[in-house]
């Protein structure tokens, strides 16, 4: 039976004999050789404006063994460029089928289980290599050992292999053992560019706009390091007495020259050393060290958008906030343009070689999971659930991460009679039910108070009369009780009117704003619940009090 045609995105065939083998492997000597040139050695604006121009008319050697040395000696480029890279390799994974159907969600689990392989973030950190260089080819390494296309390995291959078509010079090629551009095999690669401005490939990547910075940064590290080692030291300088004779004179130089290392020497006593210290080296200095920090806060900018993550200088109050959300942006950027990839040059080639070609393919998408305010969520449904709205248990158990009590755990439950919302542990009794602890007194009861030496009697006017008012005090202490009672019922009001000023003062960016947010909301602010709490706690307290008075007399 003939086979169905299977293509890639750019419609290239999907040669099965060709992509189980290593079409781009090193080879020593070869056109393909792993080793190196240093055109970083020495550079100067004029070497450095030539190798950009090679790379312009579409020769990117010496351009990416210079985009290499940049990252092996600018401490900062590399810090900055590898936090990029990996903030988005690390991202978690989320794969949704092509459509409802079960043949669907079948592509789209077999491919959930390739992507928990181990290697999987170093290989994602490779394919980010574009996001510095412009762009990056990793080969897919296929395998039908088990019996489906499974990706293997996905190898990283040197940028300097690649090559693009000399007619638009942005199709990608590759170099062959020959040495001749060829096209690249469809499903056999993984070519990704992630811009940092738009152009062709060979221009676009960061390694372009930091390489003058780093030079200049070189050229001023290279002066710093002069300046240390000449004014570092004081100048020494010997005099020697009249009469003196050459070999004299030829004692007090090796002595002068040889002092700052050895630290030592020996001349007649009728010479002379004086040190002389300069007075403006820490000042002077300086200039060198605020020019290469000047750099490395443009080549913060360039990576990451902002520098207060990597250079601890911000721009004023909630600056760095903001620098973090521009970090953020660029972070989603990255990962969208990742997951494109992927879903081209991946996840197309992997669901035809074992399913076949389908109108609609598993998409992977990568991003950071939104943190939720489940405070707010709470504080949201309240309302409704105080107003009959009926709400899963399962849902709030999934929102907040948790799970469902097992048989005879101590749990928590609503207060008996109390406001919803309001809850309170409770403990296991012997037959592994739930004990109320505050309504059973064998559990807890609070403190008795005494007046006059005597406790209060249980079932007196007091009680009757505190009951009577709301209260529920078989055999307590009325006041401690009512005191736990007010509490009860102008808790939950106090919190909610905290809550609405506490999302005041989230909000606000100055006390002045704030000020105005609570004039402009006190008029429409619901303090009837809080007034009937205290009006039910100031009735009590004085049926109480005229009782005592009363069991008194």
């Amino acid at each position: 039976m003939k086979q169905p045609l299977l293509v890639d995105a750019y419609g290239r065939p999907l040669e099965r004999s060709t992509l189980t083998e290593e079409v781009m492997a090193a080879t020593l000597g070869g056109v393909r050789s792993p080793i190196s040139g240093y055109p970083g050695d020495g550079l100067n604006p004029m070497r450095l404006a030539s190798i950009l121009r090679e790379a312009d008319r579409g020769d990117p050697v010496r351009y990416m063994e210079l985009a290499e040395t940049t990252e092996e000696r600018d401490l900062h480029y590399v810090g900055v460029l590898g936090t990029r890279r990996r903030s988005v390799a690390q991202l978690p994974f989320t794969v949704d089928p092509g459509d409802d159907s079960a043949e669907a969600e079948r592509h789209a689990q077999h491919l959930r289980d390739w992507l928990k392989r181990d290697e999987l973030q170093t290989d994602l950190f490779d394919v980010l290599d574009c996001i510095g260089k412009g762009y990056s080819g990793t080969e897919i390494m296929w395998d039908t050992s088990q019996g489906d296309w499974m990706p293997a390995r996905l190898e990283r291959r040197d940028p300097r292999w690649f090559r693009f078509a000399d007619h638009d010079l942005t199709t990608p090629m590759r170099l062959n053992e020959n040495g001749q551009k060829v096209p690249l095999e469809g499903g056999k690669f993984i070519w990704a560019q992630i811009a940092a401005k738009s152009g062709l490939p060979l221009r676009s990547g960061l390694a372009r706009i930091v390489a003058w910075a780093w030079m200049f940064k070189a050229f001023t590290q290279r002066d710093w390091a002069i300046f240390t080692q000449t004014y570092g030291q004081p100048v020494r300088v010997g005099k020697w007495g009249t009469g003196a004779s050459e070999a004299d004179k030829a004692t007090l130089f090796r002595a002068v020259a040889n002092i700052a290392g050895d630290m030592a020497a020996v001349i007649p006593n009728t010479m002379q050393i004086e040190f002389i210290e300069s007075g403006n080296v820490g000042s002077a200095s300086n200039n060198y060290k605020d020019r290469s920090d000047w750099l490395d806060m443009q080549v913060s900018k360039a990576v990451l958008g902002q520098t207060a993550t990597t250079d601890a200088v911000t721009g004023g109050l909630g600056s760095g906030k903001e620098h973090r959300q521009v970090q953020e942006d660029i972070e989603r950027s990255d990962a969208a343009a990742l997951a494109g990839i992927l879903n081209r040059d991946l996840v197309r080639p992997f669901v035809q070689l074992n399913f076949g070609p389908q109108k609609v393919y598993p998409r992977i998408k990568i991003a950071r999971p939104d943190e939720e305010d489940l405070k707010a969520f709470a504080d949201a449904i309240v309302p409704f659930v105080d107003r009959g709205f009926p709400l899963s248990w399962a849902t709030i158990n999934t929102k907040f991460g948790l799970s469902e009590p097992k048989a005879g755990e101590a749990t928590l439950r609503a207060r008996s009679g109390g406001n919803p919302g309001q809850s309170e542990p409770s403990a296991p009794d012997d037959a592994g039910k739930t004990v109320d602890t505050v309504r059973n007194p064998e559990i807890k009861r609070d403190p008795g108070v005494f007046k006059r030496g005597k406790h209060l009697p249980g079932n007196t006017a007091a009680e009757r009369a505190l009951q009577a008012s709301g209260g529920n005090f078989p055999g307590g202490d009325p006041v401690a009780d009512l005191t736990r009672r007010m509490e009860e019922l102008a808790a939950p009001e106090m919190e909610r009117l905290l809550g609405q000023i506490e999302g005041m003062v989230a909000v606000a960016i100055s006390l002045e704003e704030l000020r105005e947010m609570l004039l402009a909301a006190f008029p429409d602010i619901d303090s009837a619940g809080l007034a009937r709490a205290m009006a039910m706690g100031l009735l009590a307290s004085g049926l109480g009090g005229r009782a005592m008075v009363a069991e008194e007399d």
